[in-house]
């Protein structure tokens, strides 16, 4: 008996499709994880990529920050240290003692330029054991030394006052609302924004006085500075060319500055001169936002 041919050619042409499908879903499958290879490297790039963009922004987002402390401290004691040493020049022929209390202030201001800046530079450097103890968060993270004293606040606005209304310029503070503990960011903006304030008042107020008003609203701090005479940003009449190279509308680095603060926390900034003479800054930060 012999078997039947048309079986085996069936067999055999079963075995072919067979062999010949497994061949086509092995090319598929090798394609498949190729392109899935090719994809997942692709988002692996563009996740790094992701990644440097993120690191080079927040790198660039602390040198702006620095460069707005560096700023806020130099150019306080700075100007503190010319106007003191100025009415020292003047009076050091004829008043020894008023010019001895003079220079006694300039010294006390390089001492604090040195204190801030010192405490500035000290939350920049690495702690001993290498840990990043919260840099830029303005109080000493682990492995930091304990005389790093905090970032200032509303809380020493009084001896801010006190500097500026001794170095010539009288300055009335109102408080409206009631006072309470602030985040330490919002602290340190409020603060800096009436030190800037001063100090430009103080440069340029020309032999006028200032008023600094800080309100507790329900939802927002606001702070407030006014002062009498020329323009505070600029000290020359409206009109004229900024001092010191600035434009005439006051858009110096103390004020731009200012409003990047001001932003960060979601407030508003408002400088411009005053129809009776001199310079009104005005900063809005809300409390309540998440």
């Amino acid at each position: 008996m012999g078997g039947d041919p048309g079986g085996h050619d069936v067999v055999a042409v079963l075995l072919a499709v067979a062999c010949a499908a497994v061949v086509v879903l092995t090319v598929a499958l090798v394609r498949i994880r190729r392109r899935w290879r090719a994809v997942v490297g692709e988002r692996g790039w563009l996740l790094e990529r992701e990644r440097e963009s993120a690191a080079e922004a927040a790198v660039a987002a602390e040198r702006d920050r620095i460069a707005r402390e560096l700023h806020d401290i130099v150019s306080h004691n700075v100007s503190l240290m010319v106007v003191q040493a100025s009415a020292a020049r003047e009076v050091l022929g004829t008043m020894p003692d008023e010019a001895s209390t003079a220079l006694r202030a300039v010294e006390d201001a390089g001492r604090g330029a040195m204190t801030d800046l010192r405490h500035l530079l000290g939350l920049l450097a690495p702690a001993p054991d290498g840990e990043d103890g919260g840099m830029g968060a303005g109080v000493p993270g682990p492995g930091r030394g304990s005389g790093l004293a905090p970032q200032p606040g509303l809380d020493r606005l009084g001896h801010l006052v006190d500097r500026i209304s001794f170095a010539g310029l009288p300055v009335e503070v109102r408080v409206s609302g009631e006072p309470r503990p602030l985040p330490q960011g919002i602290d340190l903006t409020a603060y800096r924004v009436v030190q800037e304030a001063l100090t430009n008042a103080l440069r340029h107020a020309d032999g006028g006085k200032a008023e600094v008003t800080v309100r507790y609203a329900d939802h927002a701090l606001r702070v407030e500075v006014l002062n009498t005479g020329p323009s505070v940003l600029t000290g020359t009449a409206p009109g004229a060319p900024g001092a010191l190279g600035r434009p005439a509308d006051g858009t110096g680095r103390g004020l731009l500055g200012l409003r990047e603060r001001v932003a960060l926390y979601g407030g508003d900034l408002d400088a411009r001169r005053r129809l009776g003479g001199g310079y009104r800054v005005r900063a809005r930060i809300p409390l309540d936002r998440p």
